[in-house]
């Protein structure tokens, strides 16, 4: 039995139709700043330092069904960097630790996402900081409340892999070489999980 052309057209627009919802849906994914966070845990001494970024932003494109195909990209404002003080914060900016005039930004630009079940995912890709890339794995939880979905997790790093405290800085028994970065994302138009 033959489709008439009018059939095989009707089918196509509404296949189109139905892609473009779905690309149209995932491109409405934003970032709500005001319910996000992206902060970080430096010991001095053996003291923990809490610190937190107050400008970063969020280019999500997630697809709860395949999970795979997504892309997930941040930048930070690695001058919006504070600890709470003002001496210490004064020196973040400066070229040992962040060199915000030559590196204002740092990076982070999904290459996979693995589905681990139980709203765990894998993100796999490269962090860019201080101009210096490095590959990544970020294990995220997703969790949803209504019409907004949160992304949370913790980053491991070393700081000296990406030159964060240089020169007298890289003594590791002043300032520990290990920091957790701890994110929050809160996320609008991810589709149910």
């Amino acid at each position: 039995m033959s489709m008439s052309v009018t059939t095989l057209v009707r089918r196509f627009v509404l296949g189109a139709a139905a892609l473009g919802l779905s690309v149209s849906a995932l491109a409405q994914q934003k970032l709500l700043p005001e319910q996000s966070e992206i902060a970080f845990v430096a010991r001095q001494m053996g003291v923990p330092l809490d610190g937190k970024f107050r400008k970063f932003d969020a280019q999500i494109s997630f697809d709860v069904a395949k999970p795979q195909t997504s892309k997930i990209a941040f930048t930070v404002d690695v001058g919006s960097a504070t600890l709470g003080s003002r001496e210490t914060d004064a020196e973040l900016p400066k070229a040992p630790w962040f060199n915000v005039p030559k590196f204002p930004q740092a990076s982070f630009q999904s290459s996979s996402v693995k589905a681990l079940g139980g709203g765990k995912f894998e993100v796999a890709g490269q962090l860019t900081i201080k101009g210096t890339a490095r590959e990544v794995l970020v294990p995220v939880t997703l969790t949803q409340s209504g019409a907004v979905t949160t992304a949370t997790g913790t980053l491991p790093l070393k700081r000296l892999a990406f030159k964060i405290g240089e020169n007298e800085w890289a003594d590791t028994s002043m300032v520990a070489d290990d920091v957790q970065v701890k994110f929050k994302l809160a996320l609008q138009g991810v589709g149910k999980l």
